[in-house]
């Protein structure tokens, strides 16, 4: 199963975090736990940079956020408020603190492996959202500096047939591999979906007026408001529907969104 991606390249990682946290829509993250192997293709991502007050770096490191101050593509991962795990991608040179948030993601395989431990939720909930994604994964502070540049128990990659990383395109990878997907693919507004989108992030106080959000435009796996997701006249016509859009969202879940976007992500 691993074999159905190639490792991200840590050299052809972009410099700028910002364009590493656009460069991740349509890359897949991919996880080796002992009743299988679970696949997700990211379509939703947030950067947090050095000089940005909502970023844990910016008052510089201690024992909790040192995994950012390492070199490139690795993890760190942090418990948000005592309740939701979120992994992020390192990132600039080494001594410099910065990071990019997976906000979501499309189940490609795995199903069960993360059903498992997120319960019978919608396959379109169950890593629509970072607290959401660490937990059908099963990504704890264990993985926090992990290589996500190599194969293992966690690591980011790109679909096979191997691609040049200098010549990947998200959108067009992404409708290539439309078909190959367990799970179907739609876009929440009819559109087909396929580009990406800039926003202001999710959650935060300090900073939050920086466009350092990343989406799949169409994509029903992706979170937060549909104000932000360009969705504001689909949610609508889907809540006049006789079956709302997230209408099969169970109570709990809708609590533990609630609680997820009023944090900060990197804003502590």
């Amino acid at each position: 199963m691993q074999e159905i991606a190639l490792p991200l390249s840590r050299d052809e990682l972009p410099a700028s975090t910002a364009d590493l946290a656009r460069s991740l829509i349509g890359k897949l993250v991919l996880r080796a736990l002992p009743d299988g192997f679970a696949v997700a293709r990211i379509v939703e991502t947030e950067a947090y940079l050095a000089d940005d007050a909502a970023c844990h770096a910016f008052r510089g490191p201690t024992p909790r956020n040192r995994s950012m101050f390492g070199p490139p593509g690795h993890a760190y991962v942090y418990r948000a408020y005592g309740v939701c795990w979120m992994l992020n991608v390192t990132n600039a040179a080494v001594g410099i603190g910065e990071a990019v948030l997976i906000r979501a993601a499309e189940p490609v395989a795995g199903l069960d492996v993360m059903k498992r431990r997120r319960g019978e939720v919608p396959t379109r909930d169950l890593l629509r959202g970072p607290g959401r994604l660490a937990s059908a994964l099963a990504i704890d502070r264990s993985h926090d500096g992990a290589d996500l540049c190599a194969r293992g128990a966690l690591w980011l990659g790109i679909d096979q047939p191997a691609l040049n990383p200098t010549q990947f395109n998200a959108e067009k990878l992404i409708e290539d591999h439309r078909a190959a997907s367990d799970v179907p693919h739609e876009a929440a507004d009819g559109s087909g979906g396929g580009d990406i989108g800039t926003s202001t992030r999710i959650g935060i106080t300090r900073d939050a007026h920086l466009p350092l959000r990343f989406y799949l435009k169409g994509s029903r796996f992706v979170s937060g408001p549909a104000a932000l997701n360009g969705q504001g006249r689909a949610r609508r016509t889907a809540r006049s529907a006789p079956v709302a859009l997230d209408g099969d969202v169970t109570g709990e879940d809708r609590a533990h969104d609630r609680k997820a976007d009023r944090e900060d992500p990197l804003d502590r």
